[in-house]
C-alpha cells in the first residue's frame, strides 16, 4: 500500500458508515418484516393442514430471513417443502394450491418449475415449491439446498457481517454485477455471503481480489474439486455441497470487471462506487453518428420473442449473437463485435461489420491434384456459364481453386437467406411463419430494445470515472 493508504481508509469509512445509514432499513420496518415473515409461515402451515397436504416444513429463507436484505429489496421467498417421494407433477399441482391459499391474488410464474409471486401484508412473497431432502448433495429441485444454505450462514453470520453484505451487495448492484440470473450473468446473495463471511467484510474482499488473475480458485472444503465448464470465471465449493461450484452463474466479463473496481475503489474512495447506475441507452441518431465515426457498418435482427423465462431466453440470445456472428464471418464479413437485448414481443441482435458489402470475387478451394475428385471440380468451373472471374489454377499450397462471381455481396440478404441453416437456439428458431427482419441499422425506427442493444455495441465503457489505466 502506498503512503496515501491511511487516508484513503479513513476516507472509504466515512463513505461506507454514511451507505450504511441509506442501505439499512429502520427499526420499524425490521419489526414489520419479522411479523410478517412468522404470520406467513403460520397461515402456510395451517393451510397444508385444513387441506391435509402432506408438507413436510414451510420456512422463510434467504435474504429476509438473515437480515442481509437491502432497504429497498424486501421480498420474501417462501419455501413450500414436499416430501422428496413426492412426484414431480404432484408437488407442482400441490405447491400452487398451497401457495394460492396463501397468496389468492399471486401470478403464477416459471423458473425450474412453477411458483407463485404475491403480496402478503405489504410485502412482495414468492411461494416455490420443493423437496424436503436429508443430504444437499442430491437435491431433486433446484431450491432444495436452501434450508442446508440458511443453516449454514445463519450459524455464522454477526451483526456485522451482516452489514457487510449489504455493502457488498450494493457495491455489486452499482456495478452492474449483482445477480445470478442469465440476464446478469453476477454474484448471488448466496456467494456474497460466502465471500463476506471468507474475507471479513466488502474492503477485505477487494483487497484480495485487486490481484485476482481468471479463473479464481478458493476453497470452503479441503479438497473440493467441483465440476466447473471451461469458461468459469470463479470457482469456490458450496460448502454444503461441496462437488457443486457456487459461482457457475458469474461470467468472466462480471468477474473482471469487479477486480478492477476493486483496486479502483480501494486506491480512490468515492461516494459513486455505491450509486446506482441507470441502465445505458443509445438512440437511433447518436448510434447512426457513431457507425459513420468508425466507418463502420451495423446491421439488425429482429425475432420474435419466445414464451420461455428470462433464465432460457438469454442464454439462447446470447447463442443467437455467436451464431451470427459465425455465418457473416464464414460469408466474407470481418465482425466488429455484436450486441442483443430482449423486448416485450421480439428480441433484437445486432452486428457491426467493417464493410456492409464483401468483395466482388470469392476463393473457392477444389481438391489436391493427385485426387480423383480433380476431374469434377474441373468440369464444373470450365463450362460456359460458370460465374469465374480467374481460374482453374493450382494455388501456393498445391490445391486447384477458382475465383468466382458472387450474386449478392450485400450483409443483410446474404445473413437474412442463411438464417435457416444458422443454429440461433432452440427456442429462437422462427417458424416458418414467423416476422422476421434482417436490415440496415439505418432503416430502423427507434426502439427501447434497439437502444440498450446499441449501447451495449457502442458506448461501451467502464461504469465509474477515473479508473486506472
Amino acid at each position: 500500500m502506498g503512503p496515501s493508504s491511511g487516508s484513503a481508509d479513513g476516507r472509504a469509512d466515512a463513505i461506507e458508515r454514511d451507505v450504511l445509514d441509506r442501505l439499512t432499513p429502520d427499526p420499524a420496518t425490521i419489526a414489520r418484516l419479522e411479523t410478517a415473515r412468522q404470520r406467513l409461515v403460520a397461515a402456510a402451515e395451517a393451510a397444508a393442514r385444513a387441506r391435509a397436504l402432506p408438507v413436510v416444513r414451510c420456512l422463510v429463507a434467504g435474504s429476509t430471513a438473515r437480515g442481509t436484505y437491502l432497504k429497498d429489496r424486501l421480498d420474501i421467498d417462501l419455501f413450500l417443502l414436499f416430501p422428496p417421494t413426492t412426484p414431480r407433477a404432484d408437488l407442482e399441482r400441490m405447491g400452487l394450491e398451497l401457495a394460492h391459499a396463501v397468496l389468492p391474488e399471486g401470478e403464477q410464474r416459471y423458473a425450474e418449475h412453477p411458483y407463485l409471486r404475491g403480496s402478503f401484508e405489504g410485502f412482495s412473497v414468492d411461494a416455490v415449491p420443493g423437496f424436503a431432502v436429508d443430504d444437499p448433495s442430491k437435491p431433486l429441485s433446484a431450491v432444495d439446498r436452501t434450508p442446508f444454505h440458511q443453516e449454514y450462514l445463519v450459524a455464522r453470520h454477526t451483526p456485522e457481517s451482516v452489514q457487510q453484505v449489504r455493502l457488498t451487495k450494493q457495491f455489486l448492484l452499482a456495478l452492474g454485477v449483482y445477480g445470478s440470473e442469465a440476464k446478469t450473468g453476477g454474484f448471488s446473495g448466496y456467494l456474497v455471503e460466502l465471500l463476506v463471511l471468507r474475507f471479513g467484510g466488502l474492503r477485505g474482499l477487494l483487497a484480495a481480489a485487486r490481484d485476482w488473475r481468471l479463473p479464481v480458485r478458493l476453497e470452503s472444503t479441503r479438497g473440493a474439486s467441483p465440476t466447473v465448464p471451461e469458461d468459469v470465471a470463479l470457482i469456490l465449493d458450496d460448502p454444503v455441497d461441496p462437488g457443486r461450484n457456487v459461482a457457475t452463474a458469474l461470467s468472466r466479463r462480471n468477474l473482471a470487471l469487479f477486480v478492477l473496481a476493486a483496486r479502483t475503489y480501494l486506491d480512490r474512495p468515492s461516494a459513486e462506487a455505491f450509486d446506482l447506475r441507470p441502465v445505458a441507452t443509445l438512440d437511433l441518431r447518436n448510434a447512426l453518428e457513431r457507425v459513420a465515426d468508425r466507418g463502420t457498418h451495423a446491421a439488425v435482427l429482429w425475432l420474435p420473442r419466445p414464451k420461455v423465462v428470462d433464465d432460457v431466453l438469454y442464454p439462447q440470445l446470447r447463442k443467437a449473437e455467436r451464431a451470427v456472428a459465425e455465418e457473416a464471418s464464414r460469408l466474407g464479413f470481418v465482425v466488429v463485435g455484436t450486441a442483443s437485448a430482449a423486448g416485450p414481443d421480439r428480441v433484437v441482435v445486432v452486428i457491426e461489420v467493417e464493410h456492409g458489402e464483401v468483395p466482388a470475387v470469392r476463393r473457392q478451394d477444389g481438391p489436391p491434384t493427385g485426387i480423383d475428385r480433380v476431374g469434377s471440380f474441373l468440369q464444373k468451373w470450365t463450362q460456359s456459364d460458370a460465374p469465374v472471374l480467374q481460374g482453374p489454377y493450382i494455388a501456393t499450397d498445391g490445391k486447384l481453386a477458382v475465383e468466382t462471381r458472387r450474386s449478392e455481396r450485400r450483409l443483410e440478404p446474404l445473413l437474412l437467406s442463411a438464417l435457416e441453416r444458422i443454429s440461433l437456439g432452440r427456442d429462437l428458431k422462427p417458424a416458418a411463419d414467423a416476422h422476421v427482419s434482417l436490415r440496415d441499422l439505418e432503416e430502423e425506427p427507434e426502439d427501447a430494445a434497439l437502444d440498450r442493444a446499441l449501447a451495449e455495441l457502442l458506448a461501451k465503457r467502464l461504469p465509474w470515472p477515473n479508473a486506472p489505466a
